[in-house]
């Protein structure tokens, strides 16, 4: 916190310094300024720029920064800048630095290989940390795995052929090591380490109403389960756990020419709950509150935060109401704070 407060305060100064270096600059182009010893010169700006920010600038983007307030005083620079953190790319501006003590800038790598064609979208994008790889689902049905080898890019795609259904979403299941993805009316269960083109997918179905999100419940407990939510357009939210024998004990064959076997939904104990009454536009479980999260266009139940063993009773869930709903929704750990967007 003592850290916080003092950033503050030494960037409240920063830009305190920055506006008499432009009030300076302007009464200089109109023949109005006389020199006199609060006159701010580079040296000036470099030494007390290093005061307020120690080792946490480098004098190239101090020199950087001055050079541009001096040069185009009506385009105020903003205070990232001095730690070489750039909105974008310009002529004679130095390259973004890595790492600096104030920000941490992952390194950005382009991926030329194209998932999707022409007429498909990417409608789900996950990051699984652990396993240095990214996981992105397309409407039209490409799933696909890129993972982080050897400073290049290796991708495992799989097509989930279907006549009328989208999928609306992917995830990642942890512990069982399989791509979850859902479409209008199943769920979709990718076996993405398997080296067979066929049979390494598995198909749950029929779901009653139209799937639009997905996410995986990410907990330190059983290793050899996972569990996912799900929410539709009717308002429900869905709670599925799997186990590693439910691929063996409840699996049918597959249908010809086709690489996927199926499941029964009816086979599955699937509690679910009505927690909206319009669509279930995004759900997430939130590990560090251990409580999962909802959100609807519905304007009375726009938002929902709590246990996931309310989806197994009858309690009243803890909710606020938006106008006209909210849309998307994120938490911040380090600030302990839910932003809705409606």
């Amino acid at each position: 916190a003592l850290e916080l407060i003092d950033f503050k305060n030494a960037l409240e100064q920063f830009q305190n310094l920055v506006e008499k270096m432009i009030i300076q600059k302007t009464k200089e182009s109109s023949g109005l300024y006389a020199k006199d010893d609060d006159a701010i010169d580079y040296d000036k700006f470099h030494t007390t720029t290093r005061t307020l920010f120690g080792p946490a600038v480098k004098d190239q983007n101090i020199q950087a920064f001055f050079r541009k307030v001096f040069s185009n005083p009506d385009e105020k620079p903003e205070w990232p800048e001095i730690f070489g953190c750039f909105l974008g790319e310009r002529d004679g501006m130095p390259s973004p630095s890595k790492e600096s003590m104030v920000f941490h800038e992952s390194q950005k790598q382009q991926i030329t290989h194209s998932v999707v064609k022409r007429k498909d979208v990417i409608k789900g994008i996950v990051k699984v940390p652990l396993l240095h790889f990214t996981v992105t689902a397309s409407q039209r049905g490409v799933l696909t795995v890129f993972s982080k080898q050897r400073k290049s890019f290796l991708s495992y795609s799989f097509y989930f052929h279907q006549d009328t259904a989208w999928i609306t979403g992917c995830d990642f299941l942890p512990n069982l090591k399989y791509v979850v993805a859902v479409t209008e009316s199943t769920v979709i269960l990718w076996d993405y380490k398997s080296k067979e083109i066929q049979n390494n997918g598995f198909v749950i179905k029929p779901m009653r109403n139209c799937l639009l999100c997905v996410s995986t419940v990410t907990t330190s407990g059983h290793l050899a389960k996972d569990t996912i939510l799900m929410g539709d357009d009717k308002g429900y939210v869905y709670l599925l756990t799997m186990t590693n024998d439910d691929f063996i004990m409840k699996q049918s064959k597959a249908e010809k020419e086709s690489q996927f076997r199926f499941m029964d939904s009816e086979s599955f104990d699937m509690p679910k709950r009505k927690l909206h009454d319009d669509w279930v536009v995004k759900i997430k479980y939130i590990s560090a509150l251990k409580r999962f999260a909802s959100c609807s266009t519905d304007s009375i139940s726009s938002f929902v935060l709590d246990d996931i063993n309310r989806l197994e009773d009858n309690l009243p869930v803890k909710e606020f109401s938006v106008p006209k709903g909210v849309n998307a929704f994120t938490y911040c750990g380090k600030a302990k704070v839910i932003v809705t967007g409606g």
